[in-house]
């Protein structure tokens, strides 16, 4: 008889996951104590948890059902409701139920994003994200919050502003648009030594100023995504904004590419095996 699998979850890919989702929670605490700074620098945080979890569990091969279902909960607290409730209690308390619906137009985005994306596993272009990720549309809320914080901005004179950023980037991550998941680039090439210069350099310009060059990577990347729609396609339509699309038309290509290679192998392999069988004859 076969050994019983033994029972139990990995612990450091989850370990890291639950990092992430402290972040979250700090952050969420830290903005009802007044500190957004410690709030906004806690999601970018979270954010740096939530790369490394994923990588981690797959380097050392222990990816589990349970790891990836812990990953989207904890990404719905520390993408979805922290942002949203931090970015409330900055800038939209005191717009009443505008404000707080904004907010929730955030939250159920993020909810929506996250489902759709489980949802597509193994079948979507792993090239592209189809609407804005969590995590990114999180940094450009958090980003808004940080840099008013860094240049001393009351949140609530900028209301409308903060509702708008907000509610924005709740709608682009249900969109349709295409987003770059820089998942070909090649982490184990070699790169030209002027290119660990310009790595160097990126640092140094992130480090003089953080907060803003944070929100405007972030506000960059979320605006990439509609404007490469309407700049590439001729006839922009209700569906290449919102909507229910069919599979990415990239894969299908691929798809339909592979089962002829294998309906031509197939077909191969037959003549082949005819042939042999008349040459026995």
């Amino acid at each position: 008889m076969s050994e019983q699998k033994r029972k139990g979850i990995y612990l450091l890919p989850n370990l890291l996951t639950t990092a992430g989702l402290f972040s979250g929670f700090f952050a969420v605490v830290s903005s009802m104590t007044g500190r957004f700074e410690a709030a906004a620098v806690a999601i970018f945080v979270a954010m740096v948890f939530d790369g490394l979890d994923g990588r981690v569990a797959r380097m050392t091969n222990t990816q589990s059902d349970f790891g990836a279902e812990y990953d989207s909960m904890a990404d719905m607290v520390s993408f979805g409701m922290a942002p949203a409730l931090v970015a409330y209690n900055w800038g939209l308390t005191e717009l009443g139920k505008f404000g707080w619906l904004a907010a929730f137009v955030y939250v159920a985005g993020a909810a929506l994003r996250l489902a759709r994306f489980n949802t597509q596993v193994g079948i979507a272009d792993k090239r592209f994200f189809q609407g804005l990720a969590s995590p990114a549309a999180a940094a450009v809320v958090a980003g808004l919050v940080w840099v008013g914080v860094e240049y001393d901005a009351v949140g609530t004179d900028y209301g409308i502003v903060v509702a708008l950023v907000t509610g924005f980037a709740g709608l682009l991550m249900v969109s349709n648009f295409k987003y770059n998941s820089f998942k070909e680039l090649n982490w184990h090439g070699k790169v030209p030594f002027v290119g660990l210069l310009i790595v160097l350099l990126i640092f140094v310009v992130v480090a003089t100023e953080p907060a803003l060059v944070l929100f405007i990577v972030f506000s960059l990347y979320a605006l990439a995504g509609p404007i490469n729609t309407f700049r590439t396609v001729d006839k922009v339509t209700l569906n290449d904004v919102v909507g229910e699309q069919e599979e990415d038309a990239d894969f299908d290509a691929n798809a339909n590419a592979n089962a002829n290679s294998a309906t031509d192998t197939v077909d191969s392999s037959e003549g082949q095996q005819d042939e042999r069988s008349s040459n026995k004859v």
